[in-house]
């Protein structure tokens, strides 16, 4: 019997049932869960001595949602039908939910007030036992965020989210709600009706109790319950409501390219909801929801970004045997963006960073920068002055290099070029404490070659974050062939206190990710060449799901960045070195001091203040071939697509990536690589490998050997295995 949910009843006879998950740190509903949940509510329900149900969590975040591992094995262990079996699963929590929001088993009881008690973070199923609740009271915690955030991860609000809200609020004032995936702060949350009353932590019980004692019946009937319920706002055929669904089914195609079905399947559920009755819509709402487990790309999206992004955030890499380590403070070198925004990220989370350049005035220009953004936060209502000061305060800036004996971490943030780092180890080496880490925050210099001047290379290591830190939340760990398991400990144990999500790779010049980066510029660099029109290449990006294109990425990056790495991979590579057919393009970008975003001139052109305005028109002026006239598409989307999707494999083949979990994973969280399919390991399975081998070799036969299909895709088209099996 699962012990998830308890209840315990007070000496006014009020049945306070409490979510504690004892073997998870956060609170995620299971099979399990949902019958104790069920039974216990069913009993204070039942019982008549009962005069009302309090509902809370017995830790400090209400819930994370659903546990999707659950759904998972529902599909897996139904047979021939899992359809049928997760429907059967999805209504009957409607039916509990609905039991809780009439406040009685049936229809000859008399309805009992239900409260729900909640603080921390609220998400998921969490959220949607509030909303069957009579009466939300949220804690005031600064911490406490409440919302739907599951379109983020491929599904929708299924267990009366998108019956619910837009009752609630109207169907404009749902679409922030279901389609943005938001957790609301507390009074936010207030504001817009998600919670009705914001109280202390230490008051949250008393106050529902109070409200308990003192509500009168017809406060326990929802107004969709009532006689002549009307949609607020109209509903879909009421002018208004049939103004916000053409908007809004404008609005997710946009953003969307059609990718992403969840979305087309929540506003359907909306849709169609609304011309029904209130449990009608309930089976409406799970028929869709179904639709959207079923379906294997938000399935794949849902394994990515919930179960294995989950997985890598515990730990799951962490060498066994080696002890905790407590990191307290750390020693940053290099104060420009990358140095500065890491420091900024170990702040916040109760580090004390020692932040080093070669002198005070350019160590200091990093601390500016830290309070920027610290302003921002302030000025957003996340931070107070008062905290701001204090997190500014963990800040130290020094020049000498002899201060960081204190640090059990040094990482170094400075220039890509190989002498400058050596030249600077060699400095930093004599200072280190014993059992001291020092890591690099190199993108692209193989981790191995950099610490060949290190007398012990053993604890060094690369800790590559992505740009800008304080919005990246992907961290690349590197290990180089003599990196020790305590040094890698102590990177995954710093990386999980800053609240980012690791993967661990093996050495090689790029690791993963700009190793699949560089061919997606590089292919969008020669389609250019090619004579291809810029927009169709930047908008067949987009349409495979791309974040951005890869000329605006590169205005992101800087040509000049990508020169400079261009140039270190041919000095490095000598005579195995291929030209890409880029160079040219760059070369001839930088006379014309095109060179980005940070210059206000690129392959886009920008206004004063850095936004983007329009593709530059003298692309066309290039010295291009113009070879590609009668190119489709779908041709232009298949390239950009495939050539990062094949080198992830190639990098999984070389033992570069260990394992296609953290390559879905990294692929996502550091450049957005085919999101809607999961990453590009399920994106492959997806399209399946058959057609894979058929279309690479179309390709290749066309553009290139950079088409081929390796070996791994070959083997699992004529096994008719896929990566994730």
């Amino acid at each position: 019997m699962c012990n998830d949910f308890t209840k315990e009843v007070d000496k006014d006879n009020i049945a306070v049932i409490t979510w504690n998950c004892l073997d998870k740190s956060m609170n995620t509903m299971t099979e399990g869960g949902l019958r104790s949940f069920q039974t216990l509510v069913t009993e204070a329900l039942s019982e008549e001595k009962i005069t009302g149900i309090i509902i809370t969590s017995g830790k400090d975040d209400f819930s994370g949602g659903m546990d999707l591992s659950t759904l998972e094995a529902l599909k897996r262990n139904s047979g021939s039908d899992p359809a049928s079996k997760i429907f059967e699963y999805i209504m009957e929590a409607h039916d509990l939910l609905r039991k809780i929001e009439l406040g009685k088993m049936d229809d000859n009881s008399q309805s009992k007030p239900v409260a729900f008690a909640g603080g921390g973070i609220c998400a998921g199923i969490g959220t949607e036992i509030g909303l069957a609740c009579h009466r939300r009271f949220f804690s005031s915690s600064k911490r406490s965020k409440i919302g739907l955030p599951e379109i983020l991860v491929g599904l929708f609000p299924g267990l009366g989210g998108t019956t619910r809200v837009p009752r609630m609020m109207g169907l404009m004032g749902a679409s922030s709600v279901l389609l943005e995936g938001k957790l609301f702060t507390s009074e936010k949350a207030k504001s817009i009706g998600l919670v009705d009353e914001v109280v202390s932590e230490n008051e949250l019980i008393q106050k529902a109790k109070n409200w308990v004692l003192s509500v009168s019946p017809r406060e326990l009937v929802k107004p969709w319950d009532q006689k002549g319920f009307k949609f607020p706002g109209g509903a879909p055929y009421h002018p208004s409501g049939f103004m916000s669904f053409v908007g809004g089914s404008a609005l997710v195609n946009g953003k969307t390219k059609g990718l992403y079905f969840s979305a087309k399947a929540l506003l359907s559920s909306v849709y169609e909801g609304a011309l029904v009755d209130f449990d009608s819509a309930l089976r409406i709402e799970a028929r869709w929801f179904t639709k959207v487990l079923m379906t294997d790309t938000c399935t794949n999206m849902a394994r990515t970004l919930f179960l294995n992004k989950g997985a890598l955030e515990k730990g799951q890499q962490r060498p066994p045997g080696v002890k905790k380590t407590n990191l307290k403070q750390i020693s940053v070198i290099g104060s420009g963006m990358m140095g500065s925004g890491i420091a900024y990220a170990s702040i916040l989370q109760g580090l004390e960073v020692l932040l080093i350049d070669k002198n005070l005035e350019a160590a200091n220009a990093g601390k500016t920068k830290i309070d920027m953004l610290l302003s921002e936060s302030v000025k957003r209502k996340k931070l107070s002055e008062q905290e701001k000061t204090q997190l500014l305060e963990k800040v130290k800036t020094v020049s000498s290099l002899e201060k960081i004996s204190s640090s059990d971490l040094v990482i170094e943030a400075v220039f890509e070029d190989l002498k400058l780092k050596h030249n600077l180890y060699k400095k930093i080496e004599p200072h280190l404490k014993e059992g001291a880490i020092l890591a690099s925050n190199t993108s692209t210099l193989p981790i191995t070659k950099l610490s060949e001047v290190l007398a012990n290379s053993t604890r060094f290591i690369g800790i590559h974050f992505f740009s800008p830190v304080d919005k990246m939340n992907l961290v690349e760990l590197i290990k180089s062939e003599k990196t020790n398991d305590y040094a890698l400990a102590v990177a995954l144990d710093y990386t999980s206190m800053i609240k980012k999500t690791p993967i661990v790779v093996n050495d090689s010049r790029g690791f993963y990710a700009n190793r699949c980066i560089i061919p997606y510029i590089n292919e969008g660099l020669r389609m250019l060449s090619e004579g291809i029109e810029p927009a169709l290449i930047e908008n067949s990006a987009k349409q495979i799901g791309m974040p951005v294109g890869p000329l605006q990425l590169l205005d992101e990056l800087s040509v000049s960045l990508a020169i400079n790495v261009a140039k270190e991979t041919k000095e490095a590579q000598g005579t195995k070195y291929e030209e890409t057919g880029t160079e040219s393009i760059l070369l001839e970008m930088s006379k014309k001091n095109r060179l980005g975003r940070k210059e206000l001139a690129g392959f886009y052109e920008y206004d004063e203040k850095g936004r983007r305005l329009k593709l530059w028109e003298g692309l066309k002026n290039l010295n291009i071939e113009n070879t590609s006239a009668e190119v489709s598409t779908q041709s232009v989307k298949n390239r950009l697509a495939y050539v990062q999707a094949l080198e992830a494999v190639r990098a999984f083949e070389e033992n570069i990536l260990l394992s296609v979990e953290e390559g879905d994973v990294g692929g996502i969280l550091g450049w957005g690589c085919l999101i809607w399919a999961g990453g590009p390991f399920s994106w492959l399975d997806h399209v399946g490998h058959k057609n894979v081998v058929v279309e690479c070799q179309r390709l290749s036969d066309q553009y290139g050997d950079r088409f081929n299909p390796p070996k791994t895709i070959k083997e699992l088209a004529s096994s008719g295995r896929k990566f994730y099996n």
